[in-house]
């Protein structure tokens, strides 16, 4: 019964010791930030909800983007309508390529977003993404997008 005591009291001194050796932040890298994509960002104000719009079309190409100097990469779609194609920024490739959605070239599909202009290209900024019976939700009604995390507090 003493050898039991013994070892359960240096498990746990053990335990003590080692626990803010885990707790530590070697190997975390800190804040990284949104890489332009955040709800304050310049891009994100090109966002107006004011000029929201759905566009129906079929996706005729998939690629990455930098919509703005100092902006990590994103992914956007190529949606061609009728004769006219526009490019469709879904938002940062670190947040979307991360998602179960899946949008293939080929597929009919209809973006719910707001015409803006980045670097002075037209483009729709996509608050969201149907396709069939789902919904891809990218952005708020007030153009906060999902990624942001944080929310203003009202």
């Amino acid at each position: 019964m003493k050898r039991v005591g013994v070892l359960g009291a240096a498990a746990l001194t053990i335990g003590c010791l080692a626990m803010p050796a885990l707790a530590s932040t070697d190997g975390w890298e800190g804040w990284r930030g949104s890489g332009g994509w955040g709800a304050d960002s310049l891009y994100n104000r090109c966002y107006h909800p004011s000029r929201v719009e759905t566009f129906s079309g079929e996706v005729s190409g998939i690629t990455t983007t930098v919509p703005m100097p100092g902006m990590t990469d994103g992914i956007a779609l190529l949606l061609t309508m009728q004769a006219v194609s526009i490019p469709v920024h879904l938002g940062p490739a670190w947040y979307i390529e991360r998602l179960d959605a899946r949008i293939e070239v080929g597929d009919h599909i209809e973006v719910v977003g707001a015409k803006a202009f980045a670097e002075g290209l037209p483009a729709v900024l996509a608050a969201e993404v149907r396709k069939g019976e789902r919904v891809l939700v990218l952005r708020d009604a007030t153009g906060i997008p999902v990624w942001a995390g944080w929310r203003h507090v009202r």
